[in-house]
């Protein structure tokens, strides 16, 4: 990580330690009244841990962006902000640094239509008609001696055959699901081509329904929104002689995407970045010329890693082994578990390195969490980290305070209730920092402020389609 020079000043070192008291913005909290699932149907294509909601993203984008304007997430996770805005006749930007956020925001802005999603659906189905048997005893022996070395399966993607493994599965995938369920889940890994959009497309919703409480998913070992520990799974699956009820995979991608499909793809697509937030801005517009799409973005909305809390590959780490990824070498490559002061360092680098991609008069919305406590553990100076931000990060690399509105998180809808009795207080509140990269910017950011908004959706025009 490149540090930029930290303030040296007595006051500056104060203001990092004192309570910081900013302008409140006037950001009536509409999102909070608007239903769970509001906005396009792609956005619960996959549970993602600390995502906000896509009425959250709309407030901004319906307020501080007009159509055809280029709307940016450097931190775009499931690709709840960049979805929205294609979803509203932007164009939507999203980058991240983890393999598996990068394949959910690809999959929702670059999407498969209805037509190549089904066709290939069908195509794997008769591919697995004709070689079934070689999975289903893949399976069984799997689940027979519980993963390992003794049942090696092929490497994801690899397209090869069930006799052509080298690689152990985990002894909790060979627990968590039916052998025949397993023997489909095997091929289908095998078979799809991330590279490709439309097997992009399923990977992407079958991670969505891999794991949960109903009947809809295909292992019912743990909840949808996040993978229980390998040692937990283990316990729970001893204790409990848990045994996973027989699930076809073709016939729940199926229902899942005539889920997605309620709505049509969005008009416009938007464009899918991998890689750190701070050098985004190069690629971005390189991305953008090639489209034939304005080169600086008019809008950023975007929530950086909350501070030391969320593990993204350990807590997906049955998801990103379906896909073929390492869970462990993306939290080594995330590296979020950052104290206050590399944290605001941090910040301040992705602030200068925006500043190439935003327009003149850019705004700036960062969501940004008081940390209180990381699974149970009290954080030093996880509090007011939007106050910091501002002062540490923002405020040096010219850009211009329009305010700070507070979005108070109820725990029972919060993803960190994970953590049991801990639930909800890791992150209480969410503080929205709200920036003008120029002085333009500040100045449309507090006259767009108390516009009114249109929380109708979906919008008269996609309803028709």
């Amino acid at each position: 990580m490149s540090a930029r020079p930290a303030r040296v000043t007595s006051a500056g070192q104060l203001a990092l330690e004192l309570p910081l008291e900013l302008p409140p913005i006037a950001l009536a909290p509409e999102w909070k009244d608007q239903q769970r699932l509001w906005g396009h149907a792609f956005h619960p294509m996959c549970s993602y841990l600390a995502s906000f909601p896509a009425a959250l993203t709309h407030a901004f984008i319906a307020r501080y962006s007009r159509p055809g304007d280029v709307v940016l997430d450097p931190f775009s996770g499931r690709g709840t902000t960049p979805l929205q805005a294609c979803a509203e006749g932007r164009v939507g930007v999203g980058n991240d640094l983890n393999p598996f956020a990068h394949l959910l925001t690809a999959a929702k802005v670059e999407p498969a239509t209805r037509a190549q999603a089904l066709t290939r659906l069908a195509a794997l189905r008769l591919g697995w008609n004709a070689e079934s048997a070689g999975w289903l005893a893949l399976g069984e022996r799997v689940a027979a001696t519980r993963g390992g070395t003794e049942a090696p399966v092929p490497i994801a993607g690899s397209g090869a055959s069930p006799a052509d493994g080298v690689e152990p599965v985990p002894v909790e995938v060979a627990l968590a699901f039916h052998p025949r369920t397993l023997g489909q889940l095997l091929y289908v890994r095998t078979t799809l081509r991330l590279d490709d959009r439309t097997d992009r497309f399923l990977a992407a919703a079958l991670t969505g329904i891999l794991h949960g409480k109903s009947a809809s998913y295909l292992s019912e070992l743990m909840p949808n929104t996040f993978s229980m520990a390998p040692r937990y799974v283990r316990d729970f699956a001893a204790r409990t002689a848990f045994a996973s009820p027989e699930r076809d995979v073709f016939d729940g991608l199926s229902k899942k995407l005539d889920r997605l499909f309620r709505q049509a793809p969005p008009s416009i697509e938007g464009i899918a970045l991998l890689g750190d937030a701070r050098d985004v801005a190069p690629r971005a517009r390189a991305a953008l010329r090639a489209r034939g799409r304005p080169e600086r973005a008019r809008l950023v909305v975007t929530s950086p890693p909350y501070l030391r809390v969320v593990k993204y590959g350990y807590y997906n780490w049955l998801r990103t082994w379906l896909l073929g990824f390492d869970a462990r070498q993306i939290d080594a490559t995330l590296d979020d578990a950052h104290h206050r002061e590399p944290y605001l360092l941090f910040l301040r680098d992705v602030l200068a390195g925006l500043r190439p991609v935003l327009a003149d008069d850019a705004v700036v919305v960062l969501v940004i969490g008081d940390v209180e406590t990381d699974r149970g553990r009290r954080i030093r100076g996880g509090v007011g980290l939007a106050e910091r931000t501002w002062v540490a990060a923002a405020e040096p690399e010219g850009y211009r305070l329009a305010g700070v509105a507070l979005d108070d998180v109820a725990a029972v809808k919060k993803m960190t209730k994970l953590w049991g009795d801990e639930a909800g207080r890791a992150t209480k509140t969410d503080r929205i920092l709200v920036l003008g990269a120029t002085e333009a910017g500040r100045r449309r950011a507090l006259a767009g402020a108390p516009l009114d908004v249109d929380w109708t959706w979906p919008p008269r025009g996609l309803r028709s389609l």
